[in-house]
């Protein structure tokens, strides 16, 4: 995987100024393109669209500070206009194109990246790969932004809008694994960029065709393989570091990948407060 990360980095070099097929990339690199914007963001910490942005905009303005319009210039990186080229141009250097090319300042790099793999052997990751029939998850769902860090307050507070025997009604619905009540993230945005929209379902899985209240939303769950990573301690964040940790440590490490389909967290035990917890994180995956 990392090796494949390296050969996108170079594929974006070589398409600085035309249209990246990344999709056609994918497929040569027999991969899918789902899982290489994953893999990107998480071990990048930006979106592939955002670096490739940046990559261009540094680019760029090499070419702002010489002698062609700047229209050519913005057509020349796939913008229709110079308004659009000026956004883009402002977003990285924070400053537009005309005011630099009037003007001067400084002019922000965005490095080209190179992905390094370091094994250090001290984390062991408690994890099992399970084959699931298709199921349904079901519960009380809303549109929420991506948060990689902390507590998410619009979770908490959907969470929180539940009577206490909503939470009881839910857990006696559960009738298939994962088992409990469940926190459910789907359909994020591939690049997992913070801030994007996915939805959130705070509910429980059942059996494919299990009849379900109308009052309760539904996810529809295709048979598959899913990759269960278990973990303790202070929630959430150590949550959030195994998540984080399957895509420095285990995919590298593992023949699998990612496939499209919800993430699912499984609380199995937790303290009074909510500080401490043990859970389940479920991830849909397939052989790479």
């Amino acid at each position: 995987m990392i090796a494949t990360l390296n050969q996108l980095v170079d594929e974006v070099e070589a398409h600085l100024d035309d249209d990246l097929d990344l999709a056609g990339f994918a497929r040569r690199a027999g991969t899918t393109e789902y899982h290489l914007r994953r893999m990107f963001s998480s071990l990048a910490g930006m979106p592939l669209s955002e670096y490739l942005r940046r990559r261009r905009m540094t680019v760029a303005a090499a070419d702002v500070l010489g002698d062609d319009d700047l229209l050519s210039i913005a057509v020349r990186y796939g913008y229709g206009s110079t308004e659009a080229f000026a956004r883009a141009f402002r977003a990285v250097h924070g400053a537009g194109p005309g005011d630099v090319r009037r003007d001067g300042g400084s002019l922000r790099t965005q490095p080209q990246l190179r992905f390094r793999l370091t094994v250090e052997g001290s984390h062991t990751m408690d994890t099992r790969i399970t084959e699931r029939p298709a199921f349904r998850l079901i519960g009380h769902s809303t549109r929420v932004p991506l948060i990689h860090e902390g507590v998410n307050p619009h979770i908490q507070a959907h969470i929180a809008s539940l009577p206490p025997e909503e939470h009881a009604r839910l857990k006696q619905l559960s009738s298939t694994e994962p088992a409990g009540l469940l926190q459910v993230s789907a359909d994020v945005d591939p690049d997992y960029a913070e801030g994007s929209l996915l939805t959130y379902l705070h509910g429980v899985a059942v059996a494919e065709g299990t009849p379900v209240p109308d009052d309760l939303d539904v996810i529809e769950v295709a048979a598959g393989t899913w990759a269960v990573f278990r973990t303790s301690g202070d929630y959430p964040s150590a949550l959030q570091q195994t998540w984080a940790a399957t895509a420095t440590d285990w995919f590298p490490s593992n023949p699998w990948r990612l496939r499209p389909g919800p993430s699912i967290v499984a609380v199995l035990d937790r303290s009074a407060d909510f500080t401490t917890a043990t859970c389940e994180l479920w991830l849909p995956v397939e052989r790479g």
